[in-house]
């Protein structure tokens, strides 16, 4: 069954919070001055809980995330405005 476009929406706007949180969490570790120049991206991350597998497969389908393989999906080529 296909889910509602409000559910998409709200899964994608978790995604992208969840995303750059990680983010981040990565340029606040330790060793990651501002000064070093060594800045790593964080481009695939394992989805949310909170959202069925279903949804997350729809979304990638649907071209607003790019499946990675092994549960990790990335930002897509078309995401919705």
């Amino acid at each position: 069954m296909p889910s509602t476009d409000p559910d998409l929406h709200r899964a994608f706007k978790a995604f992208k919070k969840k995303l750059k949180m990680q983010q981040l969490e990565e340029d606040s570790r330790l060793g990651r001055g501002p000064m070093s120049g060594a800045r790593t991206t964080v481009l695939s991350i394992q989805p949310p809980t909170g959202f069925g597998r279903e949804i997350w497969v729809e979304l990638a389908e649907k071209q607003w995330l790019k499946a990675d393989g092994g549960g990790f999906y990335a930002i897509g080529a078309s995401p919705p405005k």
